[in-house]
């Protein structure tokens, strides 16, 4: 197998955190060609810093507005390095600046066997998501919007009328279509509550 050059190493672990916002795992670095020495190396170099366990930031690479949302993403990740929460519920509502909510906490939804404890601020929500429940952003995923007002409307946490906003913005700025709320609706627990922001929208 050809070693890389230093040049080489440094283009293809710069690919991998530009595309997660600056971030890098310990794994990821490995498969590169940085073994545990490399990075030590470049940690005291300052050319990568460590952002917590088995976790790195590209120097050189701004952190993104959501940075503190790629790190939570990048916490999740399982035994095969992959990410496994998705930024959901009220976080999601604001990053679509859909209603006024305000949320002090981070909403992430997880896979039902998700065993790691949430970071200080962080609420998760244990629940199965398919491709098509989530939208890629720079490092982390978020829920659709129409998935996100599901999600909303079956917790007790968003008022009636935050959800009416909600949902009204959404179909306004065509974010959801109605005739897929109205399918997705149907029969699912948050029905009635979903069924009064529609009647309101009329």
């Amino acid at each position: 197998m050809t070693r890389k050059s230093s040049n080489a190493l440094r283009r293809d672990i710069h690919v991998v955190a530009a595309s997660q916002g600056g971030y890098f795992t310990t794994n990821q670095a490995a498969k590169i060609g940085y073994d545990r020495r490399r990075l030590v190396y470049h940690v005291k170099a300052r050319n990568f810093e460590r952002a917590g366990h088995g976790l790195y930031l590209f120097s050189a690479l701004t952190p993104t507005e959501n940075d503190a949302l790629v790190r939570h993403s990048l916490w999740s990740r399982g035994r095969n390095d992959t990410p496994q929460a998705v930024v959901s519920h009220e976080t999601a509502l604001g990053l679509y600046d859909l209603g006024e909510l305000l949320p002090s906490k981070t909403h992430l939804s997880v896979p039902l066997n998700f065993r790691k404890k949430p970071p200080r601020g962080c609420v998760l929500h244990k629940s199965v998501l398919t491709k098509e429940d989530w939208n890629e952003r720079e490092g982390f995923r978020v829920t659709t919007p129409l998935r996100t007002i599901l999600d909303v409307a079956a917790s007790d946490t968003v008022p009636q009328e935050q959800l009416d906003k909600a949902v009204s913005e959404a179909l306004d700025r065509g974010l959801i279509r109605k005739t897929k709320l109205m399918d997705a609706m149907r029969g699912h627990p948050a029905e009635r509550r979903l069924s009064q922001s529609l009647r309101k929208k009329r």
